[in-house]
């Protein structure tokens, strides 16, 4: 009998909208930058916001998503309250930034800036 290893699927699916995105980031990110980091500090009235920043070493720990624009990781604490989260990339006239849909998200600020699990 053979054991079969299936590929475990990412913690969260980037639209092509934030993959452009990252890639856009990548293209002008400050030297050392070796790819985009998402995390979930605590903050805000609910707990816990969404943060994504430049990452300069990489940290066993973190999910490693690849894209065609660049290194995507996600912080190793933050992926529990991921898990089968989209990410993408809006704009209109009036503000851009990149807007999560997140089923484990319980319950969310007036604001919109932080979630609680």
């Amino acid at each position: 009998m053979t054991t079969t290893l299936r590929q475990r699927p990412a913690a969260v699916n980037l639209t092509d909208r934030a993959e452009a995105r990252v890639a856009e980031l990548m293209s002008k990110a400050p030297e050392g930058a070796i790819g985009v980091k998402l995390s979930t500090p605590k903050r805000g009235c609910s707990g816990l916001a969404y943060s994504v920043d430049y990452v300069t070493t990489a940290n066993p720990m973190d999910e490693r998503i690849e894209t065609p624009g660049g290194t995507f990781f996600v912080d190793g604490a933050s992926v529990l309250y991921l898990i089968g989260s989209t990410m993408d990339w809006v704009e209109d006239d009036f503000a851009a930034g990149f807007v999560f849909e997140n089923p484990n998200a319980k319950g969310a600020c007036g604001c919109g800036e932080s979630f609680t699990v």
